[in-house]
């Protein structure tokens, strides 16, 4: 068997017993049960008691607040068990049947909380000020702060339990219908006169490929595997965006995108800001396409062609390897983050190893912060793995020092989430680069990481132009013919890549197997976000080198327990700046400079 079959990581599974046991761990129903019962107690101790504080009253609420906290914790801990040992292994009905089990316990047990928020929001403006400013309640102030932030939005109590409930068999059943039909969709491949049908996993893998003709027959069997279910997706698309926009007329949100930018407490200004940045530098990818084109040798880079690698065989790496690199990268940051990142290979936090059944992807999942979190990813062994490892470590890292936050302020919004992740790819980075001194690895190195910049910075920034126009033209226009999301989606990826790619008819429909515009609408535009901020952090970190790392430690283990223009003030960062974003952006250009003047320096 060969390393990229089986990436070293046989046997490298995680151990989920500080959850519970198993399946079958009588704890899990009685948490259940107990939480079934703490709720109604709750609802009973405290419904009609918090809308009518008074600024006497902090010692009160303080208990509240603590008592539901507690109360989620509990609730979740099934909930959040039963999803990875579902990802863990998708094809055991014990495990999918635990999921809806868990939903559905949450749904119930959350109808005797709803009253909770909505007294909060109902407190009088100058008590709630004062009482999120007593010293009983400094811990919780931004927490109280952000339910007060909704308060324009909330509906009545019986209009959200009714919300609440339906979900399950409305916007929840669709969303579920969606991610069954991508899941369980196969894609027509041919080579050498035979076909195969594969899933979207193996087919994306051709658009990776050295052999041009496979990277081609591979976007045409995406394509063809898209079509034939292009009524399905297409009627989802126009039911879930029809879907939100009832959800912001009757939340009263004044565009599609309110609501996002609550959730990730930025501002529309903010957002637009970024991504007329993002949009003036379109030449920095039309320059590199442009060069990896004369790298490739091709008259013409067809839309196939932007994932074919520079170097046809790059070093696998050993998952022994990896871990040790990416150990001593954090290692090397701090004493404190290494001996973190320790734990997550040596307590067995980590899943890694391939295996039949498993969810694809990677993620780390925060758990609880009474645990610690738990990572999921795939290793074959590929450089791209390393910076996988690399990055949900950095995720784990993030929400391990974030657990003393408590449930309620512990994670960040998804303008800061990708802190650490992206910081720790840039480590790693770093690494690879030093260990391979081969110039044409190097150059294959820096074209994979200003790739996955691009993916990440402009790409994001593309889905969200197609999202706006999407929900504009649903609006306007009613329902939608998929030709027309194949015309808005081509109107919106052509900016970012110019003349230096050819986008065919057929890359128009590959809107429809998109999953962010599905789960969260407006999801994509905090990628961008959280890459630009990165890369500013990472130039801060090389100029002030020690004296930077205790206010990034600093920053990571606040969680969300602050805005994210406030956290990033402590490190000397104004967001509200427009141009702040410029020094990832430039930092990118750079980038493209130096993979120029190697490629030169290599004769291409």
């Amino acid at each position: 068997m060969t390393l990229e079959n089986n990436g070293g990581a046989n046997g490298v599974a995680w151990d989920l017993k500080d959850l519970y046991s198993s399946v079958a761990d009588p704890k899990l129903d009685q948490d259940i049960v107990d939480a079934q019962r703490l709720a109604q107690e709750f609802e009973t101790q405290y419904r009609g008691k918090i809308s009518s504080l008074k600024l006497s009253d902090a010692d009160f609420l303080l208990q509240a607040i603590q008592q539901v906290e507690s109360l989620y914790e509990i609730m979740d801990r099934p909930a959040i068990y039963a999803s990875l040992v579902h990802a863990a292994k998708t094809d055991d009905a014990t495990h999918g049947a635990l999921v809806a089990k868990t939903r559905e316990t949450r749904t119930k047990i959350n109808q005797h909380l709803l009253f909770f928020d909505l007294e909060l929001i109902k407190i009088p403006d100058d008590v709630a000020t004062g009482l999120a400013k007593t010293p009983q309640l400094l811990k919780y102030t931004h927490f109280l702060e952000q339910k007060r932030a909704w308060k324009a939005h909330y509906l009545s109590e019986p209009e959200e339990k009714v919300v609440d409930v339906k979900t399950l068999t409305g916007r929840s059943a669709f969303v579920r219908l969606f991610d069954e039909t991508v899941a369980s969709m196969t894609y027509p491949f041919t080579q050498d006169g035979a076909e195969q049908k594969l899933s979207f996993q193996q087919i994306n893998a051709k658009l990776y490929d050295a052999d041009r003709s496979i990277r081609k027959a591979g976007a045409e069997g995406i394509t063809k595997g898209l079509k034939e279910q292009n009524k399905l997706l297409s009627y989802l698309f126009n039911t879930l965006v029809l879907d939100h926009q009832n959800d912001c007329e009757v939340r009263k949100f004044p565009t599609p995108m309110t609501s996002r930018h609550l959730a990730n407490e930025t501002s529309a200004e903010m957002v637009q800001a970024l991504m007329d940045s993002v949009e003036k530098h379109g030449a920095t990818v039309h320059r590199y396409y442009k060069l990896k084109k004369r790298l490739l040798g091709l008259p013409s880079l067809e839309d196939y062609d932007r994932y074919a690698p520079i170097q046809g065989d790059m070093p696998l790496v050993s998952w022994q390897d990896a871990s040790k690199l990416v150990r001593e990268s954090y290692h090397a940051l701090s004493p404190e983050a290494g001996m973190i990142i320790d734990q997550f290979f040596d307590a067995n936090w980590i899943d890694a190893e391939l295996r039949q059944g498993k969810r694809g992807g990677a993620f780390s999942s925060s758990a609880i912060p009474s645990v610690h979190p738990y990572i999921l990813m795939s290793y074959t062994g590929k450089m791209r793995d390393v910076s996988t490892l690399a990055h949900e470590l950095g995720h784990g890292l993030h929400q391990y020092l974030s657990r003393k936050n408590g449930y309620l302020q512990c994670d960040t919004p998804l303008t800061t989430a990708e802190t650490a992740s992206v910081f720790g790819e840039m480590l790693v980075f770093k690494k690879l680069l030093e260990k391979y001194q081969e110039p044409k690895v190097r150059l294959a190195l820096l074209c994979g990481k200003i790739e996955d910049s691009f993916a990440t910075v402009f790409r994001q920034v593309v889905l969200t132009r197609f999202e706006q126009k999407m929900h504009k033209a649903r609006k306007e226009e009613g329902e939608l013919s998929s030709e027309r999301f194949n015309t808005l989606w081509a109107e919106a990826n052509q900016p970012m890549f110019g003349d230096s790619v050819n986008l065919s008819e057929n890359y128009g429909y590959w809107w429809s197997y998109i999953g962010h515009f599905i789960h969260v609408p407006f999801y994509c535009y905090a990628y961008s976000f959280g890459e630009l901020l990165v890369l500013a952090l990472v130039q801060k970190y090389e100029q002030e080198k020690e004296s930077f790392v205790p206010k990034y430690m600093d920053l990571l283990s606040r969680g969300g327990s602050e805005s994210p223009v406030d956290l990033l003030a402590r490190m000397n960062i104004n967001l509200n700046d427009p141009g702040f974003w410029e020094l990832g952006l430039k930092l990118l250009d750079s980038m493209v400079t130096e993979v120029e003047e190697l490629a030169t320096q290599l004769g291409k």
